[in-house]
């Protein structure tokens, strides 16, 4: 654990200027769901930094680079690219350039505010008796989706200086990951009127697939200097204002940035549709921008937030969680999903993994409009016939979503996840159920939903095999949700998600009409085959320990608790060999786990605790997605502390770096942990069976907890103290759900003492 921003309810702050920059940059990125940016410094930084900023749905076919190529391999990786770098403003004070990375400076402070959604630092720089004091506040709105603003003080505090403002585009930009080091923007036209503008394209791809243009241009408000200059070069446009400022004076600029893309307005188009923004944005004013963007995520707050009583600490980590999520993705644009840094770096690419299924939809289903999480399973849909395609190309029928894509295609670079970890394909299936049961409302599974099942169970009726020997179905040559393990036989969760997807599949299907019967055209034999396969597949099991063996074999390894691990081998997949990682027992995320934390309707109290206890020791936690199944379950079980521990690692996983991977950007997909372990795991929520239910409880290290939930038409406040459960109407109509297996009413408020 590497804590590095201070703890505070609302905010991250940091005083440190150049330690663990990169870190820093992760954690004050900021967005708002049509783009966004790591925390990068406007005057620039000559030391280590990662420049990123990001557009949501705007990517690049990066070549595949393998030494062996396998045939269904993918041709390419889909790349994040990074975009035209919108914030730069070149500062010189008396001819000497600002630059951090070698400036000593007093009272820093680096704070992103996660209530109103706005960055802000401040320092003050001295030299030869000057002293200058900076400001600068930054923010993506919310009210308007393409407008960047950028704001900087500058105030003088002592003696008298020559500032300079070079307020300028550069789209000459890189990303770190690509596999040719080769730059993906070409530039199309660059002017500046009727405001300074960039126009660049992506360069030309050998797969067909779409490319983006994007028109970037910017408008600067100045007060205390005059504008001397107007240049533009290649990939860069820039504008110089200089002024002489005394003590107590102090030098302003405000930068509007407008970032249109071609995804939604055509590139003859772009420059006058960003002009006008810019021109609205101008005249609107830096406080007025300000206050409706604070707005904007005071809405989004509204009904979001979770209130941790007596401890800053988890406050701050759920709020933070809340907070990237919301900057990532709220639901506006059918077109996109949650990618797995979001706008805060370039490593995993894709714009979608099972992750979204797993991880975001429950979190979504309860505090956004249905219509967001719908758009989530209708984005899947749209992808099917390129499911279909990523499944003839293992020469197998039916469909097989991707593990990382932008269009529906497999686009990721790892064999043994492309070809093998083909439980992905039950995630989307359970997103399906998960809607169907929150909502009560299957009319998506019976129009849409129904489509994606058939094809899907096809895949794992073409995927199987019949052992002869046995009498048993078997799935061999998997890789299960435990990426420690590649190319194992019968991993048991991908097995048991395969038959579950069957069994739903066919229940399903009992309920569409019969012109929907006609259009899947599924027949007697087939489904008779399904059923074969429900009845007859093999799930590793051992009688004397009680548990569900994760794959064949995997008890005969030299099976020992993390524990026994030396502190200076974790984690262990940055200090151990692949061959070593996968020889030893250790478990990188819940994997049989995680089959009880889908199915958990499915499986006695005793079953979940036997496997719990067996596997969870053996878990190095190396997978942001694996604290919170663990949180969950082990809430469920009864053991508390185990539960605050796993709530503690997903909620602050980036904010204190437990993985020593936050230089590479946030987890964003796995950042739903927090709400997740506190709303399913210490209230107990579950709506699997088709009705709400509650066990509640509270940590010992807080006093109480309060969240807000949205439940077919109601919006329903819980509130938690160290004695009682408090449940409060505050929309829609009565309700009875179960509380501790118990029928209770709601019509206004009730209350009830928690039970142990």
């Amino acid at each position: 654990m590497d804590r590095i921003a201070q703890i505070n309810p609302w905010k991250v702050i940091t005083t440190d200027v150049k330690d663990n920059k990169r870190v820093q940059e992760s954690l004050t990125s900021i967005g708002n769901g049509h783009m966004g940016l790591r925390g990068n410094f406007e005057e620039g930084f000559s030391g280590d930094t990662h420049i990123g900023t990001y557009i949501a749905g705007v990517w690049f076919p990066d070549k595949t680079r393998v030494g062996w190529w396998k045939i269904g391999y993918p041709d390419y990786f889909g790349k994040v690219i990074n975009a035209t770098n919108f914030i730069p403003v070149t500062i010189r004070i008396n001819g000497h350039q600002l630059d951090l990375a070698k400036d000593e400076v007093t009272d820093y402070s680096l704070e992103l505010d996660m209530k109103e959604g706005i960055l802000n630092r401040s320092f003050v720089w001295a030299k030869d008796g000057l002293e200058v004091e900076f400001n600068f506040s930054r923010f993506v709105s919310v009210d308007v989706k393409e407008l960047a603003v950028i704001h900087i003080e500058a105030s003088v505090l002592n003696g008298e200086a020559e500032i300079e403002m070079l307020p300028h585009l550069d789209g000459d930009v890189v990303n770190e990951d690509s596999n040719y080091e080769e730059k993906f923007w070409l530039e199309r036209n660059r002017g500046l009127e009727p405001y300074p503008y960039l126009t660049t394209k992506t360069k030309e791809n050998d797969f067909g697939t779409e490319r983006f243009t994007v028109t970037t241009m910017m408008s600067n408000e100045v007060e205390g200097l005059e504008k001397v200059s107007s240049d533009e070069s290649f990939m860069k446009v820039e504008e110089t204002f200089k002024g002489v400022v005394s003590k107590g004076e102090k030098a302003t600029i405000t930068k509007h940035v407008a970032v249109v893309t071609s995804r939604d307005v055509e590139e003859t188009d772009q420059v006058k549709e960003a002009h006008t923004l810019l021109k609205t944005a101008t005249e609107q004013g830096y406080e007025a921008l300000k206050q409706a963007h604070i707005d904007g995520w005071a809405e989004r707050w509204k009904n979001a937030d979770v209130v941790i009583d007596g401890d800053e600490a988890s406050q701050q980590g759920i709020r933070f969680n809340i907070f990237q999520l919301f900057s990532t993705y709220y639901g506006e644009d059918p077109r996109l999903n949650v990618g797995p840094k979001g706008f805060t770096g370039e490593k995993y690419g894709g714009a979608t993994y099972w992750d979204t299924e797993a991880c975001i939809l429950p979190m979504y289903l309860s505090i956004t409009d249905e219509e967001v999480s719908r758009q989530l399973l209708v984005y899947r849909h749209n992808q099917l016939e390129q499911a279909h395609i990523n499944a003839q190309k293992q020469g197998l029928k039916g469909a097989l979503y991707p593990m990382v894509t932008f269009t529906g295609v497999e686009s990721h670079n790892e064999w043994e996840i492309t070809f093998e970890e083909i439980h992905r394909n039950g995630a989307i299936a359970h997103a399906i159920f998960n809607y169907s049961t929150y909502f009560g409302d299957e009319s998506y599974l019976l129009d849409k939903g129904i489509d994606v099942l058939t094809a899907i169970s096809r895949f794992w009726a073409d995927r199987v095999h019949f052992s002869e020997r046995k009498q048993q179905y078997m799935l061999h040559g998997v890789t299960g949700p435990n990426e420690y393990e590649n190319n194992v036989n019968n991993n048991w969760y991908t097995n048991t998600i395969a038959t579950w997807t069957l069994r739903y599949t066919m229940e399903s299907l009992e309920k569409v009409s019969d012109e929907k019967k006609q259009e899947l055209q599924v027949s007697d034999d087939e489904l008779s085959q399904w059923q074969d396969i429900v009845d007859r597949m093999y799930y590793p099991y051992d009688e004397e320990l009680g548990v569900f063996v994760q794959h064949d074999t995997f008890l005969d390894k030299d099976l020992r608790p993390v524990s026994a691990l030396k502190p200076e081998e974790r984690p262990i997949n940055q200090n151990w060999s692949w061959d070593k990682i996968l020889r030893s027992p250790f478990i990188k995320q819940a994997d049989v786990l995680q089959g009880l934390y889908f199915l958990n309707h499915e499986f006695t109290l005793e079953e979940k605790e036997k496997n719990f206890d067996f596997y969870e020791p053996m878990t190095v936690h190396e997978s942001s997605l694996s604290p919170l199944v663990h949180s969950i379950l082990a809430s469920e079980l009864g053991k508390k502390d185990k539960a605050f521990e796993m709530y503690e690692r997903t909620a602050r996983l980036d904010l204190d770096n437990y993985n020593n991977d936050t230089e590479d950007g946030l987890h964003t997909t796995s950042m739903s942990g927090g709400w997740l372990s506190i709303v399913h795991g210490f209230a107990g929520m579950r709506t699997t069976q088709g009705e709400l239910t509650f066990e509640p409880y509270c940590p010992t290290q807080w006093n109480g907890y309060q969240f807000k939930l949205k439940y077919r038409g109601r919006l329903i406040e819980v509130k938690v103290t160290e004695k009682e459960v408090q449940f409060t109407l505050q929309e829609g109509d009565a309700l009875t759900f179960k509380l501790y297996g118990k029928d209770v009413t709601l019509e206004e408020s009730l209350s009830q003492a928690l039970e142990k």
